[in-house]
């Protein structure tokens, strides 16, 4: 440790980006080729190899000085204080220079203290990173928090194929009506990013058929669909028709969107039948229990 951001014997210098982000500053560390070729190939071979770095002085301008600092006491010392700020950046760094004990101690806490609020700035870098066991976890939060992830600002500004790679999905925990309107937000945020006048057609085009095809329209109640999809000018006449049609049982041709429950929401559906009437028993062994008798017993279980 006594070595670390210490001149004594220093033969490199790295220049990162400031800890405050002030624009034009830079901050340096003095470093020593040695200790960083013996903990990381990629120094190793910076320094050592055939067409070794001439300059000792080394400009990284894809990092901040917080998270360089850390790196570099982990190289130096096995420790590292991690945080909300740094870690993300200490995850690429060990990804770059090939420090894999690291990036292992990264992705547990990352997993440790993963939550709606950050998942959308973590999953991106890991999928980018390709670290799988983290992309899963972050899955895994979005499916069983979906409602909520689905309302933050964040979603509001993810690219559009995660958007899309999100309303696709099978195991969203949320009702097809809250996840439109997320939808609709994130059109809304998008054409201004874009700098796109609104008109009848724009937010259909800004989602894209991935997007929209995903959304499971007839899942929702007629009242709920009445009350927000026409206006939003996102679906064709024909396709309103033909789900006001679906909505009062008027045969009509196959409709492109799926009436087939998430599997989130059919989980969610189970555990309240559990909590309300005891031990779900599913329609197929109810004992001689008719319908009708099944339906008196429970309002009499509520009454």
């Amino acid at each position: 440790m006594f070595m670390l951001n210490n001149e004594l014997l220093s033969d490199v210098k790295f220049v990162a980006g400031s800890l405050n982000g002030e624009s034009g500053r830079r901050e340096v560390i003095p470093a020593h080729k040695f200790v960083l070729s013996i903990s990381s190939p990629v120094f190793l071979a910076m320094f050592h190899g055939n067409i070794a770095e001439t300059s000792n002085m080394i400009e990284l301008p894809d990092c901040d000085y917080e998270s360089l600092f850390e790196f570099f006491r982990y190289l130096y010392s096995d420790e590292v204080k991690f945080s909300g700020t740094n870690v993300l950046q200490i995850l690429y760094l060990a990804n770059k220079y090939m420090v894999p004990s690291l990036a292992s101690k990264c992705t547990e806490y990352l997993q440790s203290s993963l939550d709606a609020a950050n998942v959308f700035s973590v999953l991106p870098l890991a999928q980018t990173l390709e670290e799988e066991q983290l992309v899963q976890h972050c899955w895994d939060l979005i499916d069983k928090y979906t409602e909520d992830i689905v309302r933050s600002d964040e979603f509001a500004d993810l690219d559009k194929c995660l958007v899309e790679s999100i309303v696709q999905r099978e195991s969203l925990n949320i009702r097809e009506f809250d996840l439109f309107q997320a939808v609709v937000r994130w059109a809304s945020r998008e054409t201004e990013r874009q700098g796109i006048n609104v008109n009848d057609d724009v937010k259909r085009r800004v989602l894209g058929e991935g997007i929209v095809k995903a959304i499971r329209f007839p899942l929702m109640s007629q009242k709920e669909f009445m009350s927000v999809v026409p206006d939003s000018n996102i679906l064709t006449t024909k396709e309103i028709v033909n789900l006001m049609k679906h909505f009062s049982g008027v045969p009509t041709t196959p409709l492109p969107f799926s009436q087939t429950p998430r599997k989130g929401t059919v989980r969610k559906e189970l555990k309240c039948q559990r909590r309300r009437f005891g031990t779900y028993i599913p329609p197929t062994i109810w004992f001689g229990h008719t319908r009708r008798n099944l339906r008196s017993s429970r309002c009499s279980l509520t009454s």
